[in-house]
């Protein structure tokens, strides 16, 4: 019973990391990381494929190996996240108060994500 429910928590934080891929405000990273805590604990074959995977496995490996995330990615998740949120502010959200609230939003996931530690 335990191990498929950490199976169907990893397969809904994959499903959310993937999300997240191409959603501005969903982060990618620590959904990830949570489907691969789940597969560790439930399926060797789905966490195996998670870490073999060419363009997830570097990250996961990184996390369950020195409890960092590469500054490359950091950065690049951060200016992502920035671009994205500008976009839909500029050219979808409208109310000035949801405009805000998504700026904020990006602001405390950026400083969180900044503050993981990171190996150069």
């Amino acid at each position: 019973m335990k191990r498929g429910a950490y199976l169907a928590a990893g397969f809904v934080s994959l499903g959310l990391a993937l999300l997240g891929v191409v959603l501005p405000v969903l982060p990618t990273t620590p959904f990830l990381l949570l489907a691969a805590a789940c597969f560790a604990r439930s399926s060797p074959r789905f966490h195996r494929w998670l870490l073999e995977h060419p363009s997830f496995g570097p990250l996961v490996r990184e996390w369950q190996e020195h409890r960092s995330i590469p500054y490359r990615t950091k950065l690049f998740a951060i200016c992502l996240m920035a671009l994205s949120i500008g976009v839909s502010v500029v050219l979808f959200v409208r109310p000035a108060w949801l405009q805000a609230a998504l700026v904020t939003l990006g602001l405390v996931l950026a400083i969180w994500l900044y503050r993981i530690p990171s190996r150069h």
